[in-house]
């Protein structure tokens, strides 16, 4: 893993290397048990990820980009498709920090830093750290070192989850919450994460070649950085917590020539990612964005130009040059009609110019080819505010919210609509599920009992608004018996 959120450091990875045969035909794994299972269930696991994932939401700079999650979502479960022992769903984020860095949790959650995009120079780069990522979970690596540490002290399992839950609010009083719990032998603790981040590479490794990447990614990647921050005063949290020698970097090159070298063309959609991140998450100004796609360009491919004058696009729009904005998207969607992206960017630009109409009469046609995608639904749900249809608006987005409850989009957008419709009850239940989707159990659960004041005393509405009370009560008591 790039960066725990733990006490469990990363060290570097010290294995001998073994034939290129047994690389391609064997994952040639350290023989580190399964013992993980006697100590949490998968079920304590998904608990425990669903509260870091909500005090995450409320501590961090997450990313609720729609645009950017779908890719995300899709490279992800890509590579979860091709994993080994997966045993619980994913979900994957990016937290807008321009440090290169990634990390995973129980509950198959894995977060992206939005500076790693910055560096991996093609798809299969980033995949190869999502691959790893994935591997922590699958192995539960976490799980297995909380056991450990357990072994080791007279700690129990609930004082070290409480450690860790901690530790993600603050890092600081985590680990010496962890520390305190667990003063054991740290080398045998040292040991088991060497093992662990052994392990990971392998199945990560394994899982590139599965699902259809280039498997040179993950070392060229890796040395690259090594080599960019080698005497650096100062290098990234993940080279801190995860350190590249020269030994670890021969041993996934080593596996990676096991396999049989692919040609793969460059994924527009990874290079539209990140030049989004670089216009709107980099955090830097609409010149500077524009000096990097200059320079980035001219050694790219011509192959994804395109996502280049994306990029462009969307440094004139956030600053209001809409007459700059507009003939470059329009050329880009007239040579990609169905792109989510193009019709993402020309939805704002719609509104910008207050004309909301065009761009619901765009979303309409486009959701026509592509019903299910979520950007498409989102902006269209946007475009239909805009226009004043509250009404239609809010339809969608009650199923929409009901299909992906745990999208702060469409929450923030139904409590809007519902507000221009002067439904007070119903804005504040959406504005409940915020609050709760950020672990703010109590004001959640006090703006429920506010729409349930104003319901209609015994209608269906007060009845479901008292059982949504219930069921947070329940939640809240659940998270906090955690900590």
């Amino acid at each position: 893993m790039l960066k725990r959120t733990r006490s469990l450091v990363c060290i570097c990875l010290a294995a001998a290397l073994s034939t290129p045969t047994t690389y391609a035909n064997s994952l040639d794994l350290p023989d580190i048990g399964t013992a993980a299972g006697g100590t949490l269930t998968i079920d304590q696991e998904l608990i425990f990820g669903d509260a870091y994932m909500r005090m995450l939401r409320a501590s961090s700079p997450i990313v609720n980009d729609p645009v950017i999650n779908a890719y995300i979502d899709s490279l992800g479960h890509r590579l979860v498709a091709n994993a080994n022992d997966v045993k619980t769903p994913f979900h994957f984020f990016m937290i807008r920090d321009r440090n290169i860095n990634a990390f995973a949790f129980f509950g198959g959650y894995v977060a992206l830093h939005s500076g790693l995009f910055l560096h991996a120079r093609t798809e299969s780069e980033l995949a190869s750290v999502v691959a790893h990522e994935i591997a922590h979970v699958t192995q539960r690596h976490l799980a297995r070192s909380m056991e450990e540490q357990a072994r080791r002290s007279p700690a129990t399992m609930a004082a070290l989850a409480a450690g860790l839950l901690l530790s993600i609010a603050s890092p600081q009083a985590g680990m010496a919450a962890i520390t305190a719990a667990t003063a054991g032998n740290m080398q045998s603790q040292i040991n088991y994460t060497r093992s662990n981040e052994k392990e990971a590479d392998r199945f990560g490794i394994a899982t590139l070649a599965k699902a259809g990447f280039e498997v040179q990614a993950m070392p060229r990647f890796f040395g690259r950085l090594a080599d960019q921050y080698r005497y650096a005063s100062k290098p990234p949290p993940m080279l801190l917590t995860h350190p590249l020698p020269e030994d670890r970097i021969t041993d996934s090159r080593a596996r990676a020539q096991a396999y049989p070298p692919m040609r793969i063309m460059p994924s527009i959609d990874y290079h539209l990612t990140r030049a989004r991140i670089v216009a709107r998450y980099a955090n830097i100004d609409g010149q500077a964005a524009m000096s990097w796609f200059e320079r980035t360009q001219k050694k790219a491919s011509p192959d994804i130009a395109a996502s280049f004058d994306y990029g462009r696009a969307l440094v004139h729009l956030d600053n209001k040059r809409l007459s700059e904005a507009e003939p470059l998207l329009t050329k880009l969607l007239q040579q990609d009609p169905g792109n989510p992206f193009y019709l993402d960017a020309m939805s704002d630009l719609y509104i910008e110019k207050k004309e909301p109409q065009k761009a619901v009469d765009m979303l309409t046609n486009a959701l026509k080819r592509n019903p299910q995608n979520t950007v498409l639904t989102i902006n269209y749900a946007n475009a239909l505010l805009e226009a004043n249809k509250f009404e239609d608006a809010v339809r969608l987005l009650q199923r929409y919210t009901h299909d992906y409850p745990e999208d702060i989009n469409g929450w923030h957008l139904l409590a809007k609509g519902n507000h221009d419709l002067g439904i007070n009850d119903e804005e504040l239940a959406a504005r409940a599920e915020i609050l709760a989707l950020q672990a703010n159990w109590n004001k959640a659960i006090q703006l429920y009992t506010e729409a349930s004041k104003i319901a209609d005393l015994g209608s269906l509405q007060q009845a479901r608004y008292d059982a949504r009370i219930d069921q947070l009560m329940i939640q809240r008591d659940r998270f906090m018996a955690l900590q």
